[in-house]
């Protein structure tokens, strides 16, 4: 567990900034929390401000662990809350055997987000605490099914209370000084599957290296997505240039990882796309 001896980044004197809401009636009344914390923008504001407003021995952030997390994910996880002085826990989550989850239908995020409840509700029993997540207003209009799973068993989603989209969220990030304003996306590796093909741990550790050698070849934000011994590459359309002219480079990672063919995506990043176009042939075919 990491200890909670620094301080979260800056420590300003006034959260209530120009771009940030007056969170401290909210956090006061709820309480001690748990923090579900995957890195990301939004975990990583609720987890900052909870900390700085409640205090470190009220808020215990805890990450979820199993194959679907990528290793550059949680050694983020553990840095930022060694740097931000959170009081910090891995907590190992095991999706993968449950059927359900397994089958990859569309409500596979519910089968993933009721497991990590799980694991969080009596970590915050024990706390005497309410599970917290990091959603925002932005989530509410996509096809979230995690997001009914975690309501049913009792979590609260402090940045749609407070009225934040993910641009707020960036903002208020980027004014109170924390490094994660402009971090991207990152869905677990299991949304680089079509819904549909079961979720192996071969799969994801196939995603997981192909992945990890896009990144360490300089790019930050992209997906692999699997479809067999095709990996479609996903990235942002101001880095397709430069894939292009190291392609070279890149077959080579990605073959590495065990893909025989490997393509790159005209349309650029897309976050999401898998589990739209599942959607889409769902209402074609009623």
């Amino acid at each position: 567990m990491a200890s909670a001896s620094a301080e979260t980044p800056d420590d300003p004197q006034d959260w209530k900034t120009a771009h940030s809401p007056d969170y401290r009636p909210w956090f006061e009344r709820i309480g001690r929390v748990v923090v579900a914390f995957s890195g990301g923008a939004d975990s990583a504001l609720v987890a900052a401000v909870a900390t700085r407003l409640l205090g470190a021995g009220q808020v215990l952030c805890a990450t979820a662990v199993s194959p679907s997390l990528a290793p550059e994910d949680l050694a983020h996880c553990s840095r930022i809350a060694d740097e931000w002085g959170l009081r910090w826990v891995a907590v190992k989550t095991n999706e993968l055997d449950d059927p359900d989850y397994v089958r990859n239908d569309l409500d596979r995020c519910y089968h993933c987000k009721r497991e990590l409840m799980d694991v969080l509700v009596p970590l915050a029993e024990t706390e005497r605490a309410t599970v917290v997540l990091g959603v925002n207003l932005d989530d509410l209009n996509d096809h979230r099914p995690g997001q009914k799973a975690s309501a049913e068993r009792g979590a609260v989603f402090p940045l749609v209370q407070a009225g934040l989209d993910k641009a707020t969220v960036r903002n208020v990030s980027q004014a109170l000084g924390l490094s994660t304003w402009d971090r991207p996306a990152a869905a677990c590796l299991a949304s680089r599957l079509p819904h549909g093909t079961p979720v192996t741990l071969g799969i994801l550790d196939r995603v997981a290296s192909a992945e990890s050698s896009l990144r360490r070849l300089g790019f930050d934000a992209l997906r692999v997505r699997h479809y067999g011994d095709l990996a479609r590459i996903e990235l942002p359309l101001e880095d397709l240039d430069r894939a292009v002219y190291i392609r070279d480079q890149i077959v080579a990672a990605v073959r590495a990882a065990g893909y025989r063919y490997v393509t790159l995506d005209l349309e650029g990043l897309r976050s999401g796309n898998l589990s739209r176009a599942a959607a889409d042939s769902t209402e074609v075919r009623r």
